[in-house]
């Protein structure tokens, strides 16, 4: 299955003078087939148009609605070779559910610190007594 990356854009809101281009509808579409055209040799893909609501402030207290064009390309991601590892390290080697000494001083999960037994109160009431004996 294909990844992709995707970039999106602002439309363009006004179209800038081009040679050639009388209407202002020649001067927006060359401008556009110039964007895409660009983004295309890098091997963006179009995709579409978009029209979004962006809420921002208005004034101190107030906010308000504006609704924003962006134009969004796509390009396929080159899968990334991943590195097998040759040998597992000897700290995962044993039992999994273990936890290796350098890790034992950190601080206790809500698993770790309530025994089956025990209500969360009191489990959290002995622990805070003696931190040093856990069940871990």
């Amino acid at each position: 299955m294909a990844a992709y990356e995707y970039r999106v854009i602002p439309a363009p809101a006004k179209a800038g003078k081009v040679k050639g281009a009388k209407t202002p509808e020649e001067r927006f579409s060359l401008m556009l087939q110039d964007l895409m055209n660009e983004l295309g040799r890098d091997g963006w893909e179009y995709q579409r148009a978009e029209t979004l609501p962006a809420t921002e402030r208005a004034g101190l207290t107030g906010s308000t609605t504006n609704w924003r064009h962006v134009l969004v390309f796509r390009r396929t991601v080159k899968p990334q070779e991943t590195a097998q590892p040759t040998e597992i390290p000897a700290i995962y080697a044993g039992d999994p559910t273990e936890n290796p000494p350098e890790f034992r001083s950190a601080p206790l999960t809500a698993r770790q610190a309530f025994s089956a037994d025990q209500r969360p109160v009191e489990a959290l009431d002995d622990y805070r007594k003696n931190p040093e004996k856990s069940d871990t």
